[in-house]
Order: C-alpha cells, then structure tokens, then sequence
C-alpha cells in the first residue's frame, strides 16, 4: 500500500524553502458543525496537514487547553465514530492530508477493521495513537497494512539511543518528536538538549521529522522548524480556534514559511 501521501506533502513543503505547519484541532470542540470551516480554513491559510483530535475522558498526554476543549466536544455528544462520518462527508473538498489522533480505548470499542475502513473512507492519511507503545502495536500495524494510513510514532526527549532507532525505523508518515517531558500547552522555553534530540532524529529517521508539544508562538515555530522539517503546533491553534482569532492562526502559519531562513550556520 502507498503510504507515502503524508510524507510526500512535507516534502513538498520543504522543497519550496519552508518548513511544514500541522495545526492541531480538537474535532467538534463548539460544535461538529466548526469541524469544516476549521479544517477549509487552516487549509486556505497554508496548512501542511491537519491533525484530528478526537475528544476522550482520560486524554493523559493533553495539557489544560486541549482538555477543556475535549470536554466542550464531549458534551456535544462528539464521538470518534461521528467525527469520521463528517469527515467523509466533505472529504472531496479537502487537499490537505489529515491525521487522527486519538486513544487507544475508543479505537478497541469501534473495532480496528472497521475503524481502519472508515478512515479510509473519509480520506484519513495518518494515525496518531499516544498511549500504544511500538511493542504493543502489531494488531494495529497489521490491520493498516492494508489501507494507505501511515501510524505515525511519537519519540520522547527521555528515550534511550536503541529505543529511538528502534521506533523511528518503523516510522511511517512522519516521526513525531516531542519537545518537552511532560503533557501538551504553552511552554516559555525549551531543554537545551532539543537541538541534538531532533538532529540525531533527522541522521537517522527514514521520513520527515516535526515537533511538537509546548510550540505557541512565532517565533517558537521559527526557531524550532529550523532544526527539523517542521511543527506540530496544538494549544496555540486550540484556543485560537475558540476565540475565532484567525489573525493568530495566520500569524503562525505564516512562520513557518521563513523558518528556513533561520537555519544555524555552523
């Protein structure tokens, strides 16, 4: 199976001297009906590809601003199951690859087969699974083998040399660095050991890597995207999105397009 489309549109990105920009959005976070002005609105500004958070009760890698507007969707009565049907029912308008994330628990109630076949329905190209380990995903990998969706890895600060080439070997889509220890939201800075985190990542990873986790501001996306191929950004664009200040969300898009100009030197 191709699962090259995600890879491909980072590529894309990167061989036109920017640097990729993955907004995340919580799905139906006011409502299912933003879901679609939300995804059409980050793709018209320059989005690379769009991750899909599915709303959970136990979301354990989400900060404050994505879990209160989990809970918002919750009590839209958004399910993972409606969320793929809404998807599906606009997908010839988007271009834009789109990646779920979502938890392990509502992907074992729907039933892995048919959660693999609605994805492809509705024109999903990636899947993000936090709280699956890479020893513990085969079922998972098995299923998607048949299907064009790439499960994307996540790789903490804090994973030893063997474990990170262990995970990034197996990497589809892109690898999902993440910047800080600790759950998703604003951070002020980073470790300073970022910088050989994501190059060591970039020497040895087969597909694009991006980070994530703590990137809120501009200048953040500058100063990040230029030691990897991208950024994930998901608070900022959150609590953007629930205050329809789309300047916000524009002004960091716009970022990543000159985050090449910021590449070190030496």
């Amino acid at each position: 199976m191709n699962k090259s489309h995600l890879t491909n549109a980072i590529n894309e990105c990167i061989q036109l001297g920017n640097k990729a920009f993955v907004p995340y959005i919580m799905a139906g976070d006011d409502g299912l009906q933003t879901l679609k002005r939300n995804i059409l609105f980050l793709q018209k500004v320059g989005a690379t590809a769009i991750e899909i958070g599915i709303p959970f009760s136990d979301p354990v890698a989400d900060g404050p601003a994505i879990q209160e507007a989990g809970e918002r969707a919750l009590t839209h009565g958004i399910t993972l199951r409606i969320v793929l049907q809404e998807l599906a029912s606009f997908k010839k308008e988007i271009t834009v690859p789109l990646v779920v994330m979502t938890y392990l628990n509502p992907l074992i109630r729907y039933g892995i087969k048919d959660f693999v076949k609605d994805c492809t329905n509705s024109g999903v190209s990636g899947l993000i699974v936090p709280d699956l380990p890479i020893e513990e995903s085969a079922f998972l990998r098995e299923e998607l083998n048949h299907s064009d969706i790439a499960l994307i890895p996540l790789v903490s600060l804090t994973s030893p040399p063997d474990r990170i080439e262990k995970i990034t070997t197996a990497g589809e889509g892109f690898i999902y660095a993440v910047t800080v220890n600790g759950i998703t939201g604003v951070r002020q800075g980073f470790d300073d050991d970022l910088d050989a985190h994501l190059q060591q990542l970039k020497s040895i990873s087969p597909v694009p890597v991006l980070a994530g986790f703590g990137i809120s501001t501009p200048e953040q996306v500058i100063s990040i995207g230029a030691l990897c191929d991208g950024v994930i950004v998901g608070s900022a664009i959150v609590n953007a999105l629930h205050a329809e200040d789309w300047a916000t969300i524009e002004a960091l898009v716009k970022a990543s397009k000159s985050a090449i100009s910021s590449l070190p030197t030496h």
